[in-house]
């Protein structure tokens, strides 16, 4: 016993204890340091830079190419259409040149009739307009039908 009593106070002993005791310390410290230390190194905020450098520097060019290919779109559209309307076209020309529908859309169109026939059109009443005379403008000076012009034009805007 008595030499474990030395032990205990011999020098060696307590430098020892005191750097255990120092390292326990600085331990703790270092764990909370770390704790309270941001996960955000340097390289992961190098990182991150070189990440929106290229989201910023490939947003333009990606913009530009999804509003070309819908302009493609758009090209290959119209172009169908347009091969559309060829092709009804080529069917009308074909339709013209058919003595029978020529002569079929002459008499419906411009009221031609063979020779021998009468030719009747009908004039729907309800369809015909009353003339401006018959409003009773003539009887009236020049800047009153001016001015009534002007009152009309503002009634149907509002």
């Amino acid at each position: 016993m008595a030499v474990r009593d030395r032990d205990r106070f011999s020098t060696t002993t307590r430098i020892r204890l005191l750097g255990e005791q120092t390292a326990a310390r600085v331990y703790r410290s270092q764990t909370r340091r770390q704790a309270r230390r941001s996960r955000l190194t340097g390289r992961a905020a190098l990182l991150a830079m070189v990440v929106c450098s290229l989201v910023v520097a490939l947003a333009y060019p990606i913009r530009q190419y999804v509003a070309q290919r819908a302009e493609i779109a758009d090209l290959q559209r119209e172009k169908q259409q347009a091969r559309q309307r060829v092709e009804d076209l080529r069917d009308l020309k074909a339709r013209w040149q058919d003595d029978a529908y020529a002569e079929q859309q002459i008499r419906l169109r411009l009221h031609y009739v063979m020779p021998g026939e009468t030719g009747y059109i009908v004039i729907d009443p309800a369809a015909a307009r009353p003339s401006r005379t018959g409003l009773g403008a003539a009887d009236r000076p020049w800047y009153r039908n001016v001015w009534e012009a002007v009152d009309k034009a503002d009634a149907a805007r509002q």
